[in-house]
């Protein structure tokens, strides 16, 4: 009886926990709704915005995140000299997975070259070509693995996951990576956690420098919160080190222009760990240290940014 109460309890206990999950989502996706249009590649939805005119630039995100965090002010900026693409990594944002990628209790993940291959094929459809491809964080290791794989006219990565890292990586990866820890945690942080009471844990990403004001709500931490999303996150970030081992091992042979923002006080990313070991193989690379900056350049120091863009535009011709 006792037995049979508690596993009652623990049933009643979880489908509680995924209601409150379920009506967070929802609640999300109507604050923030897509802001571009998709395009399906292989039956996969990748939301994407694409505006202005000129050479084409594509932007990626990093983990996490989604592609508000450029439509913020960046591609506006960029709009004035280029054509932007900006799009949601798979599986996150508005984007969606491919089937052996979803459900719970799996530990498939879309590895930075598959993002790559996916998100090359998107932008063939609407009509990208020779691009410069910059990615942020997570989106760096994807800029890398297209750079590598696919057509591109130059790189640039912005406070870049692009070598493989010494140590272990942090607890809360280690927990959603795993199939039964990402199937039973994602569930508990969506329901309790109120989107708009992550300030804290945003501001720390920013670190040293502030965040700026109305990016909390223009980004939409909700669409961050979403079961599947933090699944799909955690487990691409779980195996990352590993696609990023076997990537640097080719990173001698990419002929390509790339430019390396990364900030010196980055306590996300490494600066020395990532970008300055990078430089060292890449044959055509250029770092830019920004002096005291953080883990989001794009927002801390938009005019770098800007300026390594049309940096690679010029030695790629573009210009």
């Amino acid at each position: 009886m006792i037995g049979t109460i508690l596993i009652a309890s623990l049933v009643g206990g979880g489908a509680l926990v995924h209601w409150r999950a379920g009506t967070r989502e929802a609640a999300a996706l109507e604050r923030w709704p897509a802001v571009g249009a998709f395009v399906t590649v292989d039956g996969v939805p990748i939301h994407y915005v694409q505006t202005g005119n000129g050479p084409d630039v594509v932007l990626l995100h990093g983990a996490s995140g989604n592609l508000r965090d450029f439509t913020f002010d960046l591609v506006d900026k960029l709009a004035q000299d280029y054509r932007v693409t900006v799009f949601d990594r798979p599986g996150l944002g508005h984007s969606g997975r491919r089937a052996e990628h979803r459900g719970a209790f799996n530990t498939d993940a879309e590895t930075p070259q598959d993002q790559a291959a996916l998100l090359a094929s998107a932008a063939v459809q609407l009509g990208v070509r020779n691009p410069i491809v910059v990615g942020h964080s997570f989106g760096g290791a994807v800029a890398m693995a297209w750079g590598l794989d696919h057509d591109a006219a130059a790189l640039v990565t912005l406070g870049g996951a692009i070598m493989p890292w010494p140590g272990k990586l942090d607890f809360q990866y280690r927990l959603l990576g795993n199939a039964v820890g990402g199937a039973l945690a994602a569930p508990i942080v969506t329901a309790l956690i109120d989107p708009m009471r992550t300030r804290d844990a945003v501001e720390g990403i920013f670190a040293p420098q502030s965040m700026p004001e109305g990016y909390l709500t223009h980004v939409g931490p909700g669409l961050s919160l979403q079961r599947h999303v933090i699944r799909a996150n955690g487990r691409q970030v779980y195996h990352l080190r590993a696609a990023l081992t076997e990537m640097s091992a080719r990173y001698a042979t990419l002929s390509l222009p790339v430019e390396l923002l990364h900030g010196t006080a980055d306590t996300t990313v490494g600066f020395d760990i990532h970008a300055v070991a990078a430089a060292d193989l890449l044959p055509d690379a250029n770092l830019t240290a920004l002096e005291d900056v953080g883990h989001m350049p794009q927002h801390a120091r938009p005019g770098a940014v800007i300026e390594a863009i049309h940096r690679a535009a010029t030695r790629a011709g573009l210009r």
